[in-house]
C-alpha cells in the first residue's frame, strides 16, 4: 500500500496531490466525498452534484413565476417539519 503525506492548515485544508487527484479525474471546483466507515475514510469523485445534473432534463414546463413557486416550495417544508416535530 503506498502512503503520501500531507499536512493540514490552520483552516483545516489538505492539498489532494496530482496522482490522487488524476486517479480520481478531479478537475478545478470538482467536489469531492469523504466516506466515513468505522474508522476507515475513503476520498471519491462526486460526479453528479446539483450543479452538474443543472440541465439534464427537460422539464414538463416552463415554470415563468418563480416566486409563487418558492412560496410553495416553503410551504410544503414548513408542512413537512411541522409534521415530524409532531411525531
Amino acid at each position: 500500500m503506498k502512503e503520501i503525506m500531507r499536512t493540514v492548515t490552520q483552516k483545516g485544508q489538505v492539498t489532494i496531490p496530482l496522482e490522487i487527484r488524476n486517479l480520481l479525474g478531479l478537475k478545478i471546483r470538482d467536489k469531492v466525498i469523504f466516506k466515513i466507515d468505522n474508522d476507515n475514510i475513503r476520498l471519491t469523485s462526486a460526479k453528479y452534484t446539483l450543479e452538474t445534473a443543472y440541465g439534464a432534463v427537460k422539464p414538463l414546463h416552463n415554470v415563468k413565476d418563480f416566486k409563487k413557486l418558492k412560496q410553495i416550495a416553503i410551504e410544503e417544508h414548513v408542512e413537512k417539519v411541522i409534521k415530524e416535530m409532531g411525531k
